[in-house]
């Protein structure tokens, strides 16, 4: 069964944009519909998925093919709307943590955890409040890897919410970062083609000034104290929805990092 815990303090803090939470909050109930405001994360989902566990298996040396190939590993999900990749990779054997500023994003979650029979210890708070608590008695320890995906670029201060995600990382542990890249074909696709084109999103959902250069994300990750690993593109192909890795950081990437 899966838990909500009520946050600790009113939600108004560093790596939570107040400008954003309305909207993001009117879309929360539409979280598990494929075809709903979250569409382009559903597509998303299957090749994320991918990499996070065949990532993970190579870095802890575990075997992919496994039933339960990430069994034992605790992994936090910062930003972890409504579960979207927290019941995946319980259903992989991990012990998954989420936690986000928006109660009712967690209320989904934890709902449709429930009917799907999965565990899953949801949060109502921020990385701010985990970080303010994790050397309290009963805090949550470092995590084996923390997963900050579509997120970065939806907060108030990047570098100060970088450091509090790589303090949840244990030592030998690892951090997944994907983020839109600052570039006039990120603006193209991202904002024009998905928001005012296609309506993937509602507009406004992204603004071009808060997306985040691959040096930009190194360098915090290093000031962070990890150790981040070349980053690697990931581009949509609009016609079969489907998405492939490559070398095109022009748009989508992910960072992966180790402590």
């Amino acid at each position: 069964m899966a838990h909500t815990h009520t946050s600790p303090e009113t939600i108004k803090t560093v790596s939570v944009d107040p400008a954003e939470m309305e909207s993001f909050s009117r879309m929360a109930a539409d979280w598990w519909d494929p075809k709903g405001p979250f569409k382009p994360l559903h597509i998303m989902n299957g090749a994320r998925l991918g990499f996070i566990k065949d990532t993970l298996c190579d870095h802890f040396h575990r075997d992919p093919e496994s039933d339960l190939p990430l069994k034992g590993l605790r992994i936090l999900d910062i930003g972890c709307g409504g579960g979207l990749l927290c019941e995946p990779l319980t259903r992989l054997g991990a012990q998954m943590t989420g936690v986000d500023a928006l109660e009712r994003n967690l209320k989904t979650a934890k709902t449709h955890a429930e009917q799907m029979g999965l565990e899953i210890d949801y949060r109502h708070g921020t990385i701010e409040q985990m970080v303010a608590s994790s050397g309290k008695k009963g805090g949550d320890k470092p995590y084996d890897a923390v997963l900050n995906m579509e997120v970065i670029e939806h907060v108030a201060n990047p570098p100060e919410f970088m450091n509090d995600c790589g303090a949840m990382v244990r030592e030998g542990g690892l951090m997944f970062c994907s983020t839109i890249n600052r570039t006039f074909k990120a603006f193209t696709f991202a904002i024009l083609g998905a928001e005012y084109v296609l309506r993937w999103l509602p507009r406004g959902t992204h603004q071009y000034h808060k997306f985040v250069k691959p040096e930009e994300i190194k360098r915090w990750l290093v000031s962070a104290g990890l150790s981040p690993q070349p980053s690697i593109g990931m581009n949509l192909n609009p016609v079969t929805s489907t998405w492939r890795f490559s070398d095109d950081l022009s748009i989508n990437y992910v960072t992966v990092a180790s402590r």
